[in-house]
Parts: structure tokens; sequence; C-alpha cells
């Protein structure tokens, strides 16, 4: 049998077991995955380099099924491989399996979550930069896109940086099958197009009959031969390519053969096979390059009352802590003088990476890095990170562990103006699967946070300030993630105050005038947002007679005032504390606000002490049990 007819009968045995898992499934993508299945075979039996035994092995390939909804392709291949049994792949959308929907990383070879149209390539590109860059070793990522998530604007972004950052260790393939979710794509098979806007973007392009055995090989071959460029290959591929009923025809995206459909299918593609193929193993068997020696960590500390941005504490804090750990590495986006990322690409410009104005791009980046075992810290304005949001999202699904970090946060910025304004930001953030959110209020604060951010599993995610704090702490307080701090306090407080970063000061402000008026307030200072200190809050309002008052620099929904509801929802509907019910107070940023200076808006928000005073004198009036 000649490698052609290899390739052919193996392709139809990745074509028939789509069929067969989505029909056992009753549910599934079988077309999209029939289109690229020849592409597949001749990638995975002759240029794919992965050792199934050690998925660790830093010599690996890594390959990205940016197409997620194509999975059961994904999952014939393994099974060709013999890393997935029959049974396995047969088990596709069942509860409980990890042989799910859109791929996860919760099998061997599968190492962020795809699905979410448009991010395999950007995730590709943080792979290739760790392989060129980092690691210094000649493994290749590999990306198999779809042709209509090419109008996604990030997988744009992506051609960019690839280009940008000469990744000729990353290849790319585009399944143009023409068909997209309700009929015929943007470009359809104008595989020229393609090519056209590849090359604009500094990349080698090369259009293929993705059906013709030979010029999938010619082309895949032609790849590796290529220096200083990324490489796409454009193959104009059939959806459904092998049966009948589905070839080429519209309305069978996402929808699985029934029974009598899936059996002519399968017979029409030869019947079931059992090929098993070796996909080879990395011939090279070096280790990730060194980046530098290390030193130990050393935080930078700030003495009491020296007033500091909460960003610039955070920007010398990353750097110190670049300089202890070589795996920690940043990306910022063109804003590293705002974020104070400066300070690491200054002293750390090996493994620092320049995303510019591309904040898709740059979380995506950060998924593939981290996935090669990196660290990567991930710097922009907040307000602009809401433009990666999905990311974020993918990167939880992923089981990702990406550190980020937003700058001007608040109203408290001053004369920019809303669009520079982070205000939706805790909330978002809070809201991502088993995220951390802290929101630091002084430079030692700020430091320690950043210390612990390292090695902390997930999305965390750490709110900075434009304008200069007094720093509050001592060099030597510790900051737990998960704990507060009552920073004022007694045995006869009438009152609870809850802040973070900014309002924290302002939280202090009131203190001192509510003293002189005879009211006592307690002040926490909630730094932890995400997971927050439950058991202090609850033992504030037991001590205060249930008189809550929460103020933040954030809308009114979802931030640290959502959280503190949180913090007792589910213990009573409405809980009694000395006879009283809890009575929370929100103060929060409820107007659009424009420019100005950053204590007029604060007072124009009603989130200063005057507004705090005040919300204390009305808890505080209210007779015992109201």
């Amino acid at each position: 049998m000649t490698t052609q007819n290899q390739w052919h009968e193996l392709a139809q045995q990745l074509r028939v077991d789509s069929i067969r898992s989505t029909t056992a499934a009753g549910s599934g993508h079988p077309t999209s995955s029939m289109s690229a299945a020849d592409l597949m075979a001749v990638f995975m039996s002759k240029y794919f380099r992965y050792d199934f035994d050690h998925p660790d092995n830093p010599n690996n390939d890594r390959f990205i099924l940016s197409k997620g909804h194509a999975c059961p392709l994904l999952y014939a291949m393994q099974k060709a491989a013999g890393v997935m049994s029959d049974e396995e792949m047969m088990s596709l959308r069942q509860f409980g399996s990890p042989v799910q929907g859109h791929p996860v990383p919760l099998i061997p070879g599968i190492e962020v979550a795809t699905g979410s149209l448009g991010q395999g390539l950007s995730v590709g590109v943080g792979m290739a930069l760790a392989a060129k860059y980092l690691d210094q070793l000649p493994y290749r990522v590999w990306v198999l896109q779809g042709d209509s998530e090419t109008a996604e604007g990030s997988v744009w972004e992506a051609f960019d940086h690839a280009s940008y950052y000469n990744l000729d260790n990353l290849i790319l393939t585009i399944d143009v099958n023409r068909l997209g979710q309700r009929g015929q794509t943007e470009l359809g098979w104008n595989t020229q197009a393609y090519a056209t806007r590849a090359r604009a973007f500094g990349w080698h392009a090369i259009e293929i009959d993705g059906h013709d055995f030979k010029e999938i090989e010619q082309a895949y071959g032609e790849a590796l031969s290529i220096h200083n460029q990324p490489v796409v290959i454009i193959a104009r591929t059939v959806k459904g390519k092998g049966a009948s009923v589905v070839e080429n025809q519209s309305g069978w995206h996402g929808k699985n053969l029934d029974d009598e459909k899936a059996k002519a299918a399968i017979e029409e593609l030869g019947g079931e096979r059992n090929i098993q193929i070796s996909v080879q193993k990395p011939e090279d068997e070096g280790e990730p390059a060194t980046m530098g020696e290390t030193q130990p960590l050393e935080l930078p500390t700030y003495d009491e009352g020296e007033n500091v941005a909460t960003r610039t504490a955070y920007g010398k804090a990353l750097a110190a802590i670049g300089a202890s750990r070589s795996d920690v590495v940043a990306l910022d986006g063109e804003v590293s003088n705002s974020t104070r990322a400066k300070f690491f690409a200054k002293t750390h410009s090996d493994r620092f990476f320049e995303m510019f104005i591309a904040e898709q791009q740059m979380v995506g980046a950060a998924m593939g890095l981290q996935a090669r075992h990196y660290k990567p810290f991930v710097s922009s304005f907040g307000a602009f990170l809401s433009r990666a949001y999905d990311f974020v999202r993918m990167a939880a699904i992923s089981r990702a562990n990406i550190k980020l970090s937003g700058s001007h946060a608040g109203i408290s910025i001053g004369q920019d103006g809303p669009s520079q304004m982070a205000l939706e930001d805790l909330a978002s953030m809070r809201a991502v699967w088993s995220s951390t959110v802290l929101y630091p209020c002084d430079g030692n604060q700020t430091a320690k946070l950043a210390g612990q951010m390292v090695d902390r599993d997930g999305i965390v995610y750490l709110r900075t300030t434009r304008m200069k704090t007094p720093v509050i702490y001592e060099k030597e307080e510790e900051f737990p993630i998960g704990g507060s701090k009552v920073i004022r306090g007694s045995d006869r407080d009438q009152v609870t105050v809850i802040g973070a970063g900014v309002t924290l000061h302002e939280a202090l402000k009131a203190y001192d005038r509510l003293k002189q008026e005879g009211i006592t307030a307690r002040i926490i200072d909630a730094y932890s947002v995400k997971p927050i200190d439950t058991e202090t809050l609850h033992q504030a309002a037991q001590d205060t007679e249930g008189n809550l008052i929460v103020v933040e620099d954030h809308w009114l929904e979802g931030g640290l005032g959502a959280a503190v509801q949180d913090a007792f929802a589910g213990v009573n509907t409405a809980p009694t504390y000395q006879g009283s019910q809890l009575r929370l107070i929100k103060l929060a940023v409820q107007n659009m606000p424009g420019s100005g200076k950053p204590q007029e808006l604060m007072h124009e928000a009603k989130i200063d002490a005057d507004a705090i005073v005040e919300a204390a004198r009305s808890l505080v009036k209210q007779p015992v049990g109201a």
C-alpha cells in the first residue's frame, strides 16, 4: 500500500469516527471534522512530533485546535495514535466524560480550552514565543483554524504579532471549507484573498487543495523550510467530505447524522477501521534555556506616611519578582510607562513581550506562555482589559494560571475622564470561575500581594490606582489572600466601614470626624475582594449591631459591595445582630463621571469621607431593632 493510500485510509477512519461519536452523542460537529481529515492524516503521521508517554517533554511540538467544535476529529486522531480508547472516544459529550463538546485540558496533548473562535492562533503565538525566545528549543507550534473564525479581529492581532516576532516556528493551517454556521463564509473558497491578507501581514502563505495528499505533503514540507516568517497553509476543503448526504451541504453545521444516515455514510466511507499509527517522538533532547541568574526575593518597601501610587509599587514589585524567578515573564499593551511594567522591561528585557494595543492577543499569548510553564504577568489599564474578557473567561476554562494587573481604576484617575476609568473590573473579574481579586491601598500592601500572585493558581487580578496614596502599613505587615485588616476598632464600635484601595483612605478620614462627633466606627480594609474575609465581616456585623457601610470606587453593581453582600448570603435571609437586622449601605459610583480632579469626582459620586460620615450618622441614629 502506498503512503497516499495509507493516508487516505487513515483520513477515512477519522471521518468515520467523527460520525460515530457524534451520532452516539446525539449532537456535535461531524461535518466540520470531516473537512480537515486529510490534512490531519498527513500531519499526525509524518510531521507532528510528540511523546504521548511524556507530555511534559519540553521538546514536544504543540498542537492547538482553534476550531474547537471540530473536536470529534481531534479525539479520532488521539484514538488513531493509541492514546484514547474507542470506548473513551465514544463517550463524547456524556456527563462526567473528559471527552467534552469542545476541547478542555483534561486529556494528554490538550493544553488549552478552545471553542470560543478566534483564540487559538493567539495562544499559539504565546507558545511560539516561549519556544523561540525563552526555551530556545526547536519544537514547533501547529494551529488548525477554521475559515469562519478569520473574521475575528483577534486573529489579525495574532497575525500581526507572529510576524513582528518572526515566529518561524509557528505553522497555521486554515481549513477553508466555505460553509459556516448559517451558510457561506465571508470569503467562501477565495483562498487567494486569505493568502493576500496573510502576506500583507508578513507571513509566508501556501494555497493548496486540502484533499490532495501530494499537495498537503509538499505544503507541510515547505513550511518546515521557511525561516524568519510564520507560515500559513490555506487549504480549500469540502465540509462533510466523503459522505454525499452532507458533503458541501448547508444546514448541517453542528448537527449529527441520525442512525440511518450515519450507517449509510460510514458504508460510503468504506466502513469502520482500526488503524493505529505511531506519532513520531521529538528527536531533540534539549532542555529549556536558563534565563539568567536569580537572587532572593527582595520586594520594595515604603516608609509610613510616604505617598506612592499602587501602580508604581506593583511595577517595582514585578521587577523584584522577576529578579528572583526566571519563570516570570511580563506582557504589556503599550502602556508600560503607565502600568509601571516598565521597571520589569528595563531589568528583564529578555522576558518582556510588548503586545502593543492588542489586549486580546496579550491575554491569548499569556495563555500560551503559561501552558509552557511560565508565570505571565499581564498589565494594562483596567478598562482596556475588558476588551480581552472572553480570553480571560476561556483562560479560566483552560485552568490557566495568569496574573492580571489593571491600573487606572476608578474615577480617582481624574481628568482623563470615563473612557479610561475601570468601573466594571471588580465585577467582571469576580465573575470569572475560581478567580482571585485583590485591591491594595498602599505601597507595602501592593508589593506583598504581588509577591503572592506568582504561585496562586487560576486567574489573579490586581487592581491598582493612578493617584498616590499614603503608606499606612509597616514594612513587615503581611496580607494573606482571603484576609482583611481591621485598622480601627474597639469593643464599643457602632458602625463598620468597609473600603479598599483609595476609598480606604476616605474611610480613615471619616473615622476621625465621626470620633469627634462621638460615633465610634470600625474600619476594615477588604484588600482581598475575592475570596473575601467572611469571618471578619460577620464579627463586625455582630459587634456593630448590623450597621455596615461599604464604599468603593466602582459601579454599584458587582464590586466590593456585592462581595460583602455575598458574604452574608446563605446565612439568613435577614440575619440579625443584637436584635437588629443587617443594615448595609453601599456607597459606589452611580452617575456617569466626567473629567475633574480626583477629590472633586469622588465627592460628586458620594464615595468620599463626607458621604461616609453622612451614611454613618443615618445608621447610628436608627433605633435598635429597626
